[in-house]
This record gives structure tokens, C-alpha cells and sequence, in this order.
């Protein structure tokens, strides 16, 4: 798929986010948390401490650093007795290096320094903001991240906060792509609190997909009657799209509505939501009504689907 070309605004942007960070976390000054390591000395110092050893291989590849870089750094602290070397019992051609107990020393107050500094850059900021700033850190993450390699992620029931976050989402997202107006948004909110208001877990049932502890999706599956159930909110960042997500998100609510026993699932969608629909088409449901409206600004046809599950 080619993708848009990054505009000078844009660019500018991520520049000067950049300039304020690295000032923020004192990435330029000589000696990282007033230590005679550089930022990159202390990254390789945590990552050691993080395991009992590991290979210059492999850390090369975890930090994405030139080898030759990473090779005079580890002679700096062997020479320190920071760092230790011995041969890999796996593989006699590979040597392992881990801290020795006087690099753990060295690094612990270097570990107290930095939650310090982080503790005293939240402590100035109300608890909103604090929630805030460590959201949109985890966006950024999940967003380069996947730039990257596919990331593990997990589906679990919904938990306080999360119907707020379905709700904004959907707003934002299909603001978005779509072109919807702040009438799809009241939509969803509608559909959002009455469920909180009042859905039987027995029956019904909301899962949230989380990568690394940052929501990626939803669904919701509600009551319509003793024999139907209705498929609502599915949604998918677009950050965590290609990973299968979606469609497990359907199959997880068809295996409950199984279960609780629903005889027919539906669901409406609508024609511009073209990976929904085939997702719904590849799970067994079947297109029974469709009708052009423009409820939320653009014209577009909205479409009735049928499961039957007995």
C-alpha cells in the first residue's frame, strides 16, 4: 500500500516535539542524571540489568546500535568491572556479557535518579493531565511501535473508563475517515452509557483489545430479545490494523451469543466500512436490508445483517 508523503507541517511537528522532550528528560547534557554515563551507556546498563545475560548480538538488535558503537561501550565498562564476559553454553562461538555486582551497584542509583526525575515532572501536573500525558505516551509508542513489528495483544472484558475511551474513539476515528458529524458520536454515546446503565453480564457482554496496555478495539454484543443479539461498536485503531484483530473480536461475540443462547445475531453497519463487512461476510453473516440515509453529514447507505447461530 503506497502511503502519503509526510507534509513540512507535520515534519515540523515530530521536530519540535523532539527538541522539547529531549530538553525535558536532559538527553543533552554530558552526563545523563548527573552520572558519568551518557544516555546511551545508561540504556545498555538497564537493558543488562533487566536480565541475567545476554549476547552483543542480541542486544545490538534489541537497540538497534552499530556494532562496533555497542563493542566500545562494553570495553569501557569492562574496563570499569562494570561488565562481565563467559562463553554461551548454548553456542561456544557466542560470549555473553551481563553486569557484574558492581554494575548493578552503579546502575541502581541511576534507576532512583530517573523514577525521581519522572516522579517530579507528574507531581507538577493535576491528576487528569497526568492520566493525559501518559495516554497520548502510550499512543505514540503503540503508533512508531507498529512501524516496526506486530505487537502482542490481548482481549478482556470492559473495565471503568474503557466505555469513555469506545466512545471518543469512535468520535475521532470516524471524524476521521468517514466524514461523520458529532451525531454519530451522540450515537455511540447513546449506546455506550445504556449498556453501563443496564446490560446483564449473563447475556451481554463489552471486550476491549490491549496492546502493551493501551486499548485497540472493541466490541459490544447486547440483548435484543430472549432470541436475538445484537453486534455493536467494533472498532479498531488504526494503528493495530492487519493483526487480525477484528475478526477475532466478531468470533469472540458469535461464540458468546452461542453460549448464552441467542439463536440469530444482527448487526448494522454501513457501505463505506468495507473491512467491517468483510469481516462480518467471512463470519457467516448475510446482508438482509440496506437503506440510504445521511444521519451523521455524508450520504451513505446503512445495511441490516443476519447471523443465524441455530
Amino acid at each position: 500500500m503506497d502511503l502519503p508523503p509526510a507534509s513540512d507541517s507535520r515534519i515540523a511537528a515530530v521536530r519540535r516535539f523532539n527538541r522539547v522532550y529531549t530538553r525535558t528528560i536532559g538527553a543533552l547534557q554530558e552526563g545523563l542524571l548527573q552520572s558519568s554515563f551518557s544516555l546511551t551507556e545508561a540504556r545498555v546498563l538497564y537493558e543488562l540489568s533487566q536480565r541475567d545475560g545476554t549476547t552483543a548480538a542480541e542486544l545490538c538488535r534489541e537497540l538497534d546500535l552499530d556494532a562496533g558503537y555497542l563493542s566500545r561501550i562494553f570495553q569501557r565498562l569492562e574496563r570499569d568491572g562494570l561488565l562481565a564476559r563467559s562463553l554461551s553454553t548454548t553456542d561456544r562461538r557466542q560470549s555473553m556479557v551481563s553486569l557484574t555486582e558492581a554494575g548493578r551497584a552503579a546502575f541502581a542509583p541511576l534507576d532512583q535518579r530517573s523514577r525521581a526525575e519522572v516522579s517530579r515532572l507528574l507531581v507538577t501536573l493535576p491528576e487528569a493531565a497526568q492520566e493525559s500525558l501518559v495516554d497520548a505516551m502510550a499512543r505514540i509508542e503503540s503508533f512508531l511501535a507498529h512501524t516496526v513489528s506486530p505487537r502482542p495483544w490481548l482481549l478482556r472484558q470492559h473495565r471503568p473508563g474503557d466505555i469513555g475511551w469506545v466512545i471518543a474513539r469512535h468520535g475521532a476515528i470516524y471524524a476521521q475517515e468517514y466524514g461523520f458529524d458529532s451525531r454519530f458520536e451522540a450515537m455511540v454515546a447513546r449506546v455506550g452509557g445504556d449498556f453501563l446503565a443496564s446490560h446483564d453480564p449473563r447475556v451481554e457482554r463489552c471486550w476491549i483489545a490491549e496492546c502493551d496496555g493501551v486499548n485497540v478495539g472493541s466490541v459490544f454484543l447486547v440483548r435484543k430479545s430472549a432470541a436475538e443479539a445484537k453486534l455493536r461498536l467494533l472498532i479498531v485503531e488504526p494503528s493495530a490494523r492487519g493483526a487480525g484483530i477484528g475478526r477475532r473480536l466478531v468470533a469472540e461475540c458469535i461464540a458468546f451469543a452461542r453460549c448464552a443462547g441467542y439463536r440469530t445475531m444482527t448487526l448494522w453497519t454501513n457501505d463505506v466500512l468495507v473491512a467491517a463487512r468483510n469481516i462480518y461476510q467471512q463470519a457467516g453473516f448475510r446482508l438482509v436490508a440496506s437503506h440510504p440515509h445521511s444521519d451523521f453529514g455524508p450520504p451513505i447507505v446503512g445495511e441490516d445483517w443476519e447471523l443465524r447461530l441455530r
